[in-house]
């Protein structure tokens, strides 16, 4: 064997292992943020635990907010017609809030939210780094396909021709 035959060969060896361990680290950080999102816990406005996993099946816009974020208070009109909207093509709205429920209730009974809204700990904020959200800025959103996962994420202000594309690319529609 020539040494740039075998240079190449070596090279060629190098890169499918470096393709390999790629491929190894991509859909283990996916199915880490999978096993994440899955096992994380909230509560609703009335102290029950609730979880993301209870509406497998259905596209889930997860909503990370809080009552003293602009942003998240303006796309909060937006969330509920889109719920409204969409309602048919088994598409939940739910918003998870990084606050104290006390003041989370009142606001959402205040603007009559009408999509489920839960509430984080200050845990929310590690569980928001681990799906792609290094500064921790709200407002955050996780696109959940229908089998769980996390599909898309937005950080910031969502507007309605971008939120209507991320749906209908989840959907099919």
């Amino acid at each position: 064997m020539t040494p740039s035959r075998r240079n190449l060969l070596v090279s060629g060896l190098v890169a499918a292992g470096a393709l390999g361990a790629g491929a190894f680290v991509a859909v283990n950080l996916y199915r880490s943020r999978d096993e994440i999102l899955g096992k994380a816990r909230f509560v609703d406005l009335h102290g029950n635990p609730r979880a993301l996993t209870e509406w497998l099946g259905k596209v889930v816009v997860a909503n990370f907010w809080a009552t003293w974020c602009a942003p998240c208070l303006e796309e909060i009109p937006l969330l509920m017609a889109t719920r409204r909207k969409l309602a048919a093509k088994s598409i939940e709205i739910v918003g998870i809030a990084i606050d104290q429920v006390d003041k989370v209730k009142a606001f959402a009974a205040k603007l009559q939210i009408d999509y489920p809204v839960l509430v984080a700990d200050a845990g929310a904020l590690d569980l928001v780094r681990s799906l792609g959200n290094q500064s921790a800025g709200l407002p955050f959103t996780v696109f959940v396909d229908r089998a769980g996962r996390p599909a898309r994420t937005k950080l910031g202000l969502l507007r309605q021709p971008e939120l209507d594309s991320i749906l209908a690319g989840l959907t099919g529609s």
